[in-house]
């Protein structure tokens, strides 16, 4: 009896808890739910409807006379210069301007560790506050500076005015090194001191500690920051939102697409256009990923393998 009445007992005690988890799930949901309305209203559905924009030569200034066209403006993608030229200087800014920007953030960030410096948390704080002036306002500055070179030196000595074109690019990245500086000095600041402490008992230098075991220890940081920049390089997602003008971008890409949307009101061959540079972003990305199993380290798979 004793028996029956405690399996009775356990058996009623289920429905009980499962209410309650459902009404955690219910609530759960319920925390949720503007995220998910935004996501699916202002995210998914979009998203959506460009991918059935770039099959049409929808016009915003004429929505009457659209037609479905299949796959026409991903054939004049290929054959549009500007669209390709745009392509290449979005890979050339990634793989020329990014590893500078990456290099100094690295350095900075190699600096700040260091127990001798004094004064970390206003020196911070200001390399992280031009991330959040406007790119209008770092143009002007870059500009003015310029201005200010050739008026105080170059013409009295007779030189040559500098092209600075050529040069805003990297300047603009440089000073917004900011966000990438802060993710891998929290990753420096993680690495355990035990294990820089060991390397001094082995004979490594600073050099020696910094190359074998500061870098292989942030190799995530380095990956995530790379593949965020990627990301920006093409108009995507970035660390930080820069404030740039709705026709300009780091992204040649972006720009183009931007023209091609507002300038000529083309959101068909802007949509193509978007969805072919989202597919070469994604063969990156996996690339990256793919690549990553060779030199990021993960503490957590290692551990698993030497289990």
């Amino acid at each position: 009896m004793d028996i029956v009445n405690r399996s009775g007992a356990f058996s009623k005690s289920k429905p009980i808890k499962g209410t309650r988890l459902q009404q955690e799930a219910r609530i759960g949901l319920l925390f949720l739910s503007p995220w998910l309305i935004g996501f699916i209203v202002l995210k998914a559905l979009p998203i959506l409807a460009s991918l059935v924009f770039s099959l049409t030569d929808f016009h915003m200034l004429t929505p009457a006379e659209t037609k479905f066209i299949g796959l026409r403006n991903y054939v004049h993608f290929i054959g549009d210069g500007n669209a390709l030229a745009s392509l290449f200087g979005s890979l050339s800014y990634f793989i020329f301007t990014i590893p500078i920007e990456m290099f100094f953030a690295l350095a900075l960030a190699a600096i700040f560790t260091s127990a001798r410096l004094k004064g970390k948390r206003i020196s911070r704080t200001l390399i992280f506050m031009t991330s959040i002036i406007p790119a209008t306002s770092i143009f002007f500055i870059f500009q003015g500076s310029l201005q200010y070179i050739q008026n105080l030196i170059l013409e009295p000595l007779n030189l040559p005015p500098i092209q600075g074109n050529g040069l805003l690019l990297p300047f603009m990245a440089l000073w917004s090194i900011g966000p990438g500086f802060l993710v891998l000095y929290g990753a420096m600041e993680s690495v355990p001191n035990e294990i820089y402490e060991a390397a001094r008992v082995d004979g490594a230098g600073p050099f020696a500690r910094f190359f074998y075991v500061t870098l292989p220890m942030i190799s995530p940081a380095i990956f995530f920051t790379l593949v965020i920049n990627l990301t920006g390089a093409f108009g995507g997602a970035v660390l930080l939102d820069r404030g740039y003008i709705l026709r300009f971008s780091l992204s040649p890409m972006e720009s183009y697409i931007n023209n091609v949307m507002f300038s000529e009101t083309n959101l068909g061959y802007a949509s193509a256009l978007a969805w072919v540079t989202f597919a070469i972003m994604m063969t990156l990305t996996i690339v990256l990923f793919r690549s990553s199993r060779r030199w990021v380290y993960f503490p957590e798979e290692n551990s698993d393998v030497e289990i």
